[in-house]
C-alpha cells in the first residue's frame, strides 16, 4: 500500500528533478518547550538589518513586480507572533489580481483602520500568502511553537506577504508542517487548504462527520483549490463530480473524484441533469455557472451553492468601501432569499480565511496519506516574474512554487541554535537570581 501510495505521489506531482535542501535540524527540547524570549536589539546582525524580497510600489501588470534587498526585517510586535525564515511560497490567482489592485481599498482599511481618514501609501507591498519555513523566533507568549520547527501558514491578505526571507505572524496562523512534506511540496497546500475549508464547512455545512455519502459538485475541479478540495471530501467520505478540461481528466480521477465531466466535449450542463442531484455544490469558475447551477441542487433538503467568485472586493474598489459593501450585500441576500423561496436552496459565498488550527488537522490528513500535494511547476527566488506569468496563462493544474531558500539552511540552523543558546542562558540566570 505504501509503495503504491509513493507511486501514485510521483504521478501527482509534477516536480522538477531539483530537491529542495536539506531540513534544518530539530533542535534537541527537554521537559517544557522554550520559546525564545529575547529583546530583538541582541539578534544576530542577519536579523537586524534587511532582507531580500519582491515587491510592488504600484498596482499593475508584470513590470510592477520589483526584486530588493533592502527590506528591514519584520520584527515581533506582540506576544503572540512567531518570526519565520520562509523556505517556499506557492502563488495563487489572488496574488495576481491584489498585484494589480484588487481589494485594494479594503485591505488598507483593513491594515489601518485610520487610513479612510488620510492618504498615505500603503506601498511597498510585498505579495505571496503560502508559505513553508522554519521558526527563527518567538513572542513570549508563545505557547504552540519554538525555534527551529519546521512549519506551513497563510498569510493574511491584509498582512506584507510570502515572497521574502522573513515573515511574522500570530501563532493562531500558523501550524507545524506535515512531516512527510518539503517545504515545496507543503507550500503548495495552506492558501487552498484554509479557502476550501473556510467555503465547505462554513458555506455548505460539510465536516468529516457529517460528509458521508453527501453528493458534491466541484466546478473547475483541475486548480489549486479544486485538487485541494477533491481529497478533501473524499477523505470525509463524500461523493465528488469534478467538471474541468479533456487534459486534467486524469488528474482529478488520480486524486479520487467519483464523476469527472470534460467541459470541452460538450454541453456539460445536459450531462449534469441526467445524474442524481447534489447536496452541496462548490464553485470555482463564477461566470453563468449560478445560473444552472441552482436547478442541479436537491429541492428543499437544505441543499448549498457555495461560490468562490464574489463581487464584494470588485465592488468596494470601484464605487468605494460604503457604497461597494451595501451593493455587495444587497446582492448576496437578494439571491438568497430568491433561492431559498423558489426551492429551499442556501446560497452562500465562500471566502479565504487563514486558520492555524485548521492547518493542524489538514497536516494529520497529509501524514496519513489522505492528501498529497500536487505542484504543477517550480522557480527559483529570482524567477518570481516568471512564476507569475506561469499562473496568469490559467488551466492550472495543481499549484505554482517559488523556492526562496536554497543554500542557506546551514545559516538558519546558526541562527537558531544561537537563539536557543541565548535563552538557555536566560533560563540560567533567571534561575540563579531566585
Amino acid at each position: 500500500m505504501a509503495s503504491a501510495r509513493a507511486m501514485t505521489s510521483t504521478r501527482l506531482l509534477c516536480l522538477f528533478n531539483t530537491t529542495a535542501a536539506g531540513s534544518i535540524k530539530t533542535l534537541a527540547r527537554t521537559g517544557c518547550r522554550v520559546c525564545l524570549t529575547r529583546n530583538m536589539s541582541s539578534s544576530p546582525p542577519r536579523l537586524q538589518g534587511c532582507m531580500s524580497a519582491w515587491i510592488i510600489d504600484q498596482y499593475g501588470s508584470n513590470g510592477v513586480l520589483k526584486y530588493t534587498e533592502e527590506i528591514t526585517v519584520p520584527t515581533i510586535s506582540s506576544a503572540t507572533e512567531v518570526m519565520i525564515k520562509v523556505h517556499a511560497v506557492s502563488l495563487n490567482p489572488l496574488d495576481v489580481a491584489m498585484r494589480g489592485g484588487y481589494g485594494a481599498k479594503l485591505l488598507k482599511l483593513r491594515r489601518d483602520p485610520l487610513s479612510v481618514m488620510d492618504s498615505d501609501s500603503e506601498f511597498p507591498l510585498i505579495l505571496g500568502r503560502d508559505l513553508s519555513g522554519v521558526v527563527v523566533d518567538c513572542g513570549s507568549g508563545v505557547t504552540h511553537f519554538a525555534p527551529g520547527d519546521e512549519v506551513w501558514a497563510a498569510v493574511p491578505p491584509w498582512k506584507q506577504g510570502s515572497l521574502a526571507e522573513y515573515v511574522t505572524l500570530t501563532e493562531y496562523e500558523v501550524s507545524h508542517k506535515p512531516k512527510v512534506l518539503s517545504h515545496i511540496e507543503a507550500a503548495s497546500i495552506p492558501y487552498v487548504a484554509n479557502t476550501s475549508l473556510s467555503a465547505l464547512v462554513n458555506g455548505g455545512g460539510l465536516c468529516r462527520d457529517s460528509s458521508s455519502n453527501k453528493r458534491v459538485l466541484i466546478t473547475g475541479g483541475s486548480g489549486g483549490v479544486g485538487t485541494f478540495a477533491i481529497q478533501l471530501l473524499k477523505a470525509w467520505g463524500a461523493h465528488v463530480t469534478v467538471t474541468c478540461s479533456q487534459n486534467a481528466v486524469g488528474l482529478v480521477r488520480g486524486l479520487g473524484a467519483d464523476e469527472v465531466l470534460d467541459y470541452t466535449a460538450g454541453d456539460v450542463v445536459e450531462q449534469l441533469e441526467t445524474m442524481e442531484k447534489f447536496d452541496v455544490i462548490f464553485d470555482g469558475v463564477g461566470g453563468d455557472t449560478e445560473e444552472w447551477a441552482m436547478g442541479l441542487l436537491k429541492p428543499w433538503s437544505g441543499a448549498k451553492y457555495v461560490t468562490l467568485v464574489t463581487p464584494l472586493l470588485l465592488n468596494t474598489d470601484s464605487m468605494g468601501l460604503l457604497d461597494g459593501t451595501l451593493n455587495a450585500g444587497c446582492s448576496l441576500q437578494s439571491k438568497a432569499i430568491q433561492n431559498l423561496l423558489s426551492s429551499g436552496v442556501f446560497y452562500r459565498w465562500g471566502f479565504y480565511a487563514p486558520d492555524g488550527p485548521a492547518l493542524d488537522e489538514v497536516s494529520k490528513l497529509v501524514d496519513a496519506g489522505k492528501i498529497l500535494p500536487v505542484v504543477e511547476a517550480q522557480f527559483s527566488f529570482t524567477q518570481v516574474p516568471q512564476a507569475f506569468q506561469k499562473l496568469e496563462k490559467g488551466h492550472a493544474r495543481g499549484k505554482t512554487v517559488v523556492r526562496v531558500a536554497e543554500e542557506d539552511d546551514r545559516q538558519t540552523e546558526e541562527l537558531v541554535q544561537d537563539s536557543s543558546m541565548e535563552t538557555a542562558e536566560s533560563v540560567q540566570e533567571t534561575a540563579k537570581q531566585s
